[in-house]
C-alpha cells in the first residue's frame, strides 16, 4: 500500500531550538512505573502560560490547514495546504498556495517573498547563514525541480542554489534543527541521492548529506510503507526521538517509537516501548498511533501525543503521554498518561514550564468514557495546557471556536491542528478551521505572551515544626505544636468555617477538605479556604469538574507534589490521585502506593511532615511513617512509630486532621 496522505500529520515544525522549553473512584487502579527502574515523581513546577486571548494581527488562509510556522528577525514564515491568503478578516483573498511570510508585529504580507510550490508545505526551518529551509509534498519551486526540500532566501523567496539538500525519493515530513545538524524525516528512501529511509542528517549550511548519521526506518504498520512522521532532538544535542508507522529501526523492533543516541557515532538506544503495539481503532484509519514529539527543556523526558481511537489501558490510544529519557530496557511505561476519551492529539509543544495540545479532542483527564466526559473529564475542546509533572491540565482553556465572529463560508472547528509552535513572541498555532479563542482566526493564529500569566505549583509545606491541627467539635480545634517527634500543649481555637470537616489536607497557604453538602452530586465536596496560622477563611468549592468525587469517603489525605495521597472508607491501601491546584482538577484515575506491614483501613486523619506520613489511628493514637515516593515499597510499616497513645484530653481517631507552619 502507498504511504498515507501527509496532511494528516500532527505537526509539521519549525523547530529551531535550544529547546524552548488520570481515573474511577476504587475500581480502576493503574500503576504507571518505569520499567525495571525506581519510580519518577517528578515536581511541578513554575510556568508562564500565554494569553488566552490570540492577536489580532495575524494574516488568514483558508483551504487546507497549516502545518509549520519559522521566523527570521521580524518576518514570519508559514507553510501547509492552504491556497489563498488575506491580511484582514476585511480584505480580499489573494491566491497564494502553500508558503507566504508577514510581519508579526503589523500582520502585513510579504510582498517580496513570493515562491511559487507545486505541494503542500509540512516543515520549516529558519536556517543558518539567512534561510528559510523548506520540506514537504513539492516536486518544483519557482519552477524549477526542486523535490520535497529546498532552501529558499528569506526575503525574495529565491531557491537557494548552493544548497544541495534534496528528497528525490519520497514526501519530507518533519526538520530539525541543532547546531549546523538538520534533522530529515519523513516518506522517502533517498536523500540527496545516497540511500536513507525515513531518516537523515545534512549540514544544516550547505545541504550536504551527514555520511555519519545511518538510523534507517522499515516495515511499515498494516502493510503501508514505512515512513517517519515526528523527529525532536534534546537540546544538548544527545538524544533524538523518533515517532511514525514504522516497526524497526536499524533492524531492531521498534514499534512506532524510538531514541537514537548522537553522542558518538549514530545508535539506537535499548529503549522501546510496547503500548503502541496493540491495535487502538480501524488500523485502516488509524495506521500510526504516534502523532507528535517533544523533549523537555533539559532533555530527561518527552512527551507524547497520539491518536489511534479505542484501546486503553492496554495501549496509549489518543492520549498525551510523559517517558523518561534515561530509562533503558524494553517495556517501557509512561511516568503518568492523559487521555481524552477516545479523541486525536495531533500536535504538542513544550514550553516555558507547560505543555501544550492541539488536535479533535474535547476533553482532557478522560480515561473512564468513550467519546463523552466521563467521571473526570476536564472540558477542552481542541487545545490546551497541562503540568509536565503531572500530565494534569492546567487552567488554561482559550478553545477552538470561532462564537459569532465567524464570517460567512469559515468552519468554526476542523479535525487537526497540525502545529503548535513556540515564536519569539507567542505560542503559533495552525489548524484546519477557523475559529480560536472565540474569534476568526483563518487557519493560523497566535497566542501572545503578553497577557499572559505565571501558573505557581503550590505544595506542602516543607517545615519540620509547627502545628498539628485536629478537629475536636465542628467548628472548633485543637492546635498541637509539633516538632516532627514531639507534641506540645494543645491550645483549642474556634474555627466556624471548619464545619462538617472531614479529611483534611494544606497545600501552601491554604486547606482543602471534605465536607458534607447536601444536593451535591455526591452528598460531599472538596472545599478551599485561606489560612493565616489564625483564622480559616469563608470556604468555596474546589471546581465543579471534581462533582463525579465522593470526598467523604476519605479517611485521611495530604498533598505533596502534585499528588493528593488518601485513604479511603472500605479499603486497605493507600492511594493517590494527581491533583492540579492551578484550577483545582482531581486526576480521574486512582493509583495504588506500594506499601508494607501498615493497617491503612485504621487511619484516620493524615499530613505530610519532613518526609513522614502524621497519621492517627482508630485506638486514638498518633503515629508516623517514613515515606519514600520513588521507593518500592514506598512506606514500610516496620518503621512506624507511635507518637502518642490515646488520652482522655486528645484523640487522634477522626480524619479531619492537618499539619501547618504557623
Amino acid at each position: 500500500m502507498p504511504v498515507p496522505s501527509l496532511y494528516r500529520r500532527t505537526a509539521g515544525s519549525l523547530r529551531v531550538r535550544a529547546a524552548l522549553l488520570a481515573t474511577v473512584v476504587g475500581l480502576t487502579v493503574l500503576s504507571v512505573p518505569g520499567a525495571a527502574s525506581a519510580a519518577v515523581v517528578p515536581v511541578p513546577a513554575p510556568a508562564t502560560l500565554v494569553s488566552t486571548n490570540p492577536a489580532d494581527t495575524t494574516p488568514h488562509a483558508r483551504d487546507g490547514e497549516t502545518r509549520a510556522f519559522a521566523q527570521v528577525g521580524n518576518t514570519v514564515y508559514v507553510g501547509g495546504s492552504f491556497t489563498q491568503i488575506r491580511p484582514t478578516v476585511t480584505a480580499g483573498w489573494t491566491t497564494q498556495r502553500y508558503l507566504f511570510a508577514y510581519d508579526r508585529t503589523t500582520g502585513a504580507v510579504s510582498t517580496t517573498f513570493l515562491p511559487v510550490l507545486d505541494g503542500a508545505v509540512n516543515a520549516l526551518i529558519a536556517g543558518p547563514g539567512g534561510t528559510v529551509i523548506v520540506g514537504g509534498a513539492f516536486k518544483t519551486v519557482n519552477g524549477v525541480a526542486r523535490r520535497n526540500l529546498v532552501a529558499l532566501d528569506p526575503v525574495t523567496g529565491a531557491i537557494v542554489d548552493s544548497w544541495v539538500g534534496r528528497s528525490d525519493g519520497g514526501n519530507v515530513r518533519d526538520l530539525v534543527l541543532h547546531g549546523n545538524h538538520l534533522y530529515v524525516a519523513g516518506a522517502f528512501n533517498w536523500l540527496n541521492g545516497v540511500a536513507r529511509a525515513g531518516l537523515a542528517r545534512l549540514n544544516a549550511t550547505t545541504g550536504a548529506i551527514d555520511p555519519a548519521f545511518v538510523v534507517n526506518a522499515s516495515v511499515g504498520r498494516h502493510e503501508t510503507t514505512s515512513y517517519v512522521w515526528t523527529i525532536d532532538v534534546s537540546a544538548d544535542g544527545s538524544t533524538l526521538v523518533v515517532g511514525g508507522n514504522f516497526l524497526y529501526l536499524n533492524d531492531l523492533p521498534r514499534n512506532q517509537i524510538g531514541l537514537v543516541d548522537l553522542t558518538g557515532t549514530p545508535s539506537v538506544i535499548d529503549w522501546s516501548s510496547e503500548k503502541f503495539v496493540a491495535p487502538c481503532g480501524n488500523p485502516a484509519t488509524f495506521v500510526h498511533y504516534v502523532q507528535d514529539v517533544r523533549f523537555g527543556a533539559d532533555g530527561s523526558w518527552f512527551v507524547v501525543g497520539t491518536n489511534g481511537g479505542s484501546g486503553w489501558p492496554s495501549a496509549y490510544c489518543d492520549a498525551l503521554v510523559r517517558f523518561e529519557t534515561a530509562a533503558r530496557g524494553t517495556g517501557q511505561l509512561a511516568t503518568w498518561v492523559n487521555f481524552t476519551g477516545n479523541d486525536t492529539i495531533t500536535s504538542v509543544e513544550v514550553a516555558d514550564g507547560a505543555i501544550y495540545l492541539g488536535g479533535h479532542f474535547r476533553w482532557l483527564n478522560n480515561p473512564n468514557a468513550s467519546d463523552v466526559a466521563g467521571n473526570g473529564a476536564v472540558d477542552r475542546l481542541g487545545i490546551g495546557a497541562v503540568n509536565p509533572a503531572t500530565g494534569m491540565p492546567l487552567n488554561w482553556n482559550p478553545r477552538r471556536s470561532g462564537g459569532s465572529s465567524l464570517p460567512s463560508g469559515a468552519s468554526n472547528w476542523g479535525s487537526s491542528v497540525p502545529v503548535l509552535w513556540r515564536g519569539t513572541d507567542g505560542l503559533y498555532f495552525g489548524h484546519n478551521s477557523d475559529g480560536m479563542g472565540d474569534e476568526y482566526h483563518g487557519r493560523l493564529g497566535m497566542f501572545p505572551l503578553a497577557g499572559g500569566r505565571t501558573a505557581t505549583p503550590r505544595n506542602a509545606q516543607s517545615a519540620t515544626s509547627g502545628n498539628l491541627h485536629l478537629r475536636t467539635v465542628n467548628g472548633e480545634l485543637a492546635k498541637v505544636p509539633f516538632n516532627g517527634t514531639t507534641l506540645g500543649v494543645p491550645t483549642t481555637v474556634s474555627q466556624p468555617n471548619w464545619t462538617g470537616a472531614g479529611a483534611t489536607w494544606q497545600v501552601g497557604d491554604r486547606i482543602y477538605w471534605s465536607r458534607q453538602v447536601t444536593g451535591s452530586p455526591t452528598g460531599s465536596r472538596i472545599d478551599i479556604s485561606l489560612y493565616n496560622g489564625t483564622t480559616i477563611g469563608a470556604p468555596w468549592e474546589a471546581s465543579g469538574y471534581n462533582d463525579w468525587f465522593t470526598p467523604a469517603n476519605l479517611t485521611g489525605a495530604f498533598f505533596l507534589d502534585g499528588r493528593l495521597y488518601y485513604t479511603r472508607t472500605g479499603a486497605s491501601g493507600l492511594y493517590y490521585r494527581y491533583f492540579e491546584t492551578d484550577g483545582n482538577y482531581l486526576g480521574a484515575t486512582e493509583f495504588a502506593v506500594p506499601t508494607t506491614g501498615t493497617t491503612w483501613s485504621a487511619v484516620r486523619g493524615m499530613a505530610w511532615v519532613a518526609g513522614k506520613i502524621v497519621y492517627g489511628h482508630t485506638d486514638g493514637s498518633l503515629r508516623s511513617v517514613p515515606i519514600d515516593p520513588t521507593a518500592t515499597p514506598a512506606v514500610a510499616g516496620a518503621s512506624a512509630t507511635v507518637l502518642a497513645p490515646a488520652s482522655a484530653g486528645l484523640t487522634w481517631s477522626q480524619p479531619a486532621m492537618f499539619f501547618s507552619v504557623q
